[in-house]
């Protein structure tokens, strides 16, 4: 259990971290709030942004001038016109093992790095089934009927068994960080050997968490391709959503009898960049957080998950208890939001308005609470929630980097709000 005085010790470490990046750090004082922590961050994260415009005002667009290095703290930046042809040097977002190779493809989004990849595949491995778990991210699943007609959805059911067998045509495992945890955890005991290729999308993970590792070492064991998809302004930016950023990593073996797909992996990658180049989704150098890569970072970023993570769990656990008829799913892999629904059938609007109403009430009750639509705060964040899979509507409920004891009485707030408003009447 952390207390609140060792929560605004390790976050006067984390506003620090933001502050020395800046060219004039600002002189702060220690935080003594919640609402401290989170206005100093965000404006640190402006000033930020704002000096690398005057820093690098001749990085333009065009490329006109190369009287400048484009960089961000430790990332550097060549490119030609519009950014097509952006190379980065500096530090993985990942703790990638010995063992394996990788290239990184940095995009505008998450979305837009799991577009030029799928779309990218058309050429590469033609028509074929993209396999994935119910609870699968919705826009993802949008993309794919709306645009991507070469792949044909196939969501798979528990128990997996021998869900993953041979099939007449390519199989590529779509593997979502925010499918359930049971359905996570069936599919790393399945047999991977029919698999022509995994992307995994990392969203919902810290870039060094033990899951990450186990899907790559199941990869390696099944010698399966691997492409990490993720977007970066959830959590790898100290909770402040520093900028749009998401990448494709390709993920080669070394050492492993698999030439065909170390082939299909390269050709994959050089396809991806190009779609990238043709869709005009290329990373903007100053959505890089300069703050990352350090050990002070890492130790930071553990600390803030394991907080989230510990508070998620206990948020499962109450609402199974208090509120239990109207839990829509408190068990996603990541641990890192639950849902929650109605005792009538909630829509869109309806979702979202209540996610509204909970957070205005419960914000002027004193409770860090807003509504957001994103996740690893330092306050909770609500808003509706859609499962694509069956069709329903629920809000969401991000679990927040608090202290423990000051997590639960937001918890029970919230217990007691939504019973109040959408339980029976």
């Amino acid at each position: 259990m952390e207390t609140f005085e060792a929560y605004l010790e390790r976050k006067h470490g984390e506003i620090g971290l933001l502050n020395d990046c800046l060219r004039s750090p600002l002189h702060l004082v220690r935080p003594r709030s919640v609402d401290e922590v989170v206005d100093s961050k965000f404006q640190l994260a402006a000033a930020l942004r704002a000096e690398h415009a005057l820093q690098d005002w001749k990085a333009t667009e065009t490329a006109w001038s190369h009287a400048t290095s484009p960089s961000s703290g430790p990332f550097a930046f060549s490119y030609d016109y519009q950014r097509a042809d952006l190379r980065v040097r500096g530090p993985s977002f990942y703790e990638l093992e010995r063992g394996c190779r990788s290239e990184a493809i940095y995009t505008a989004s998450g979305m837009a790095a799991i577009s030029a990849l799928l779309l990218a595949s058309a050429g590469i491995i033609g028509k074929a089934d993209i396999v994935l778990l119910p609870g699968t991210y919705g826009e993802t699943l949008e993309l794919i009927r709306s645009l991507v007609r070469h792949l044909r959805l196939v969501t798979l059911k528990l128990p997996l068994d021998d869900a993953l067998a041979s099939a007449a045509s390519p199989q590529i495992l779509l593997l979502d960080s925010c499918a359930s945890a049971g359905a996570f955890e069936a599919t790393l005991h399945c047999n991977g050997s029919a698999l022509d290729l995994l992307i995994f999308d990392t969203t919902c993970f810290a870039g060094r968490s033990g899951r990450i590792r186990r899907v790559l070492r199941w990869a390696a064991r099944w010698d399966i391709p691997v492409v990490l998809v993720r977007s970066h302004n959830k959590l790898d930016s100290l909770g402040v959503e520093y900028g749009r950023l998401g990448s494709a990593v390709f993920v080669r073996w070394s050492g492993k009898d698999m030439k065909a797909g170390r082939l299909m992996s390269e050709s994959l990658a050089a396809e991806t960049g190009n779609a990238v180049r043709l869709l005009g989704g290329a990373a903007l150098p100053a959505h890089f957080p300069p703050f990352v890569g350090t050990a002070a970072y890492w130790a930071l970023t553990k600390k803030r998950v394991a907080a989230i993570l510990r508070n998620g769990r206990h948020t499962a656990r109450y609402f199974a208890s208090e509120l239990a008829s109207l839990s829509a799913e408190l068990h996603f892999t990541h641990g890192l939001y639950v849902t929650l629904r109605g005792r009538r059938a909630l829509n869109e609007a309806t979702a979202r308005q209540a996610a509204e109403d909970m957070s205005r009430d419960l914000s002027g009750e004193g409770f860090p609470i807003r509504h957001a639509g994103s996740f690893g705060f330092d306050f909770a964040a609500t808003e509706w929630f859609h499962d694509a899979t069956t069709d329903r509507y629920s809000v969401r409920v991000a679990v927040p980097d608090l202290p423990t004891e000051l997590w639960k009485d937001v918890a029970a707030a919230i217990a007691r709000w939504w019973a109040r408003h959408q339980g029976a009447p």
